[in-house]
């Protein structure tokens, strides 16, 4: 196993997930932080793109998964993303961070609610 790590951090959506009704028809603001871990030693000596994953399609998964249907827990959404990467990007293991800053919790004061998620290859 590599100690090589690709991360997307900061990706911004609007989605339609949530437990609420109302959450699932006006929407909300979602960040996710992806952590990927792969041998980069390839990419890094041959300094070839078809060599490494390209995160500009990862990103577009994410985009697929957090701006399709509606879905009731962050977990899922979470375990949507791990499942779809490890799949598709022949990555080792991920790590899914899936962030709600706008938690529908009365009298609630907070940054964001979240889930984390750690996948390994093996265990997918």
């Amino acid at each position: 196993m590599t100690h090589d790590k690709m991360q997307l951090k900061g990706l911004k959506f609007y989605g339609y997930h949530g437990v609420h009704d109302a959450e699932q028809q006006l929407g909300q603001r979602f960040v996710v932080d992806l952590e990927m871990e792969l041998d980069l030693r390839p990419a890094g000596l041959s300094d070839d793109p078809n060599d490494t994953v390209n995160y500009s399609l990862v990103y577009q998964e994410i985009k697929r998964i957090m701006e399709g249907p509606p879905r009731k827990l962050l977990e899922n959404v979470a375990e949507s993303i791990a499942s779809s990467v490890l799949a598709k990007f022949g990555v080792e293991s991920v790590r899914v961070k899936v962030k709600k800053p706008e938690v529908p919790v009365k009298g609630s004061i907070l940054d964001y609610a979240s889930v984390e998620i750690y996948r390994e290859k093996s265990s997918a």
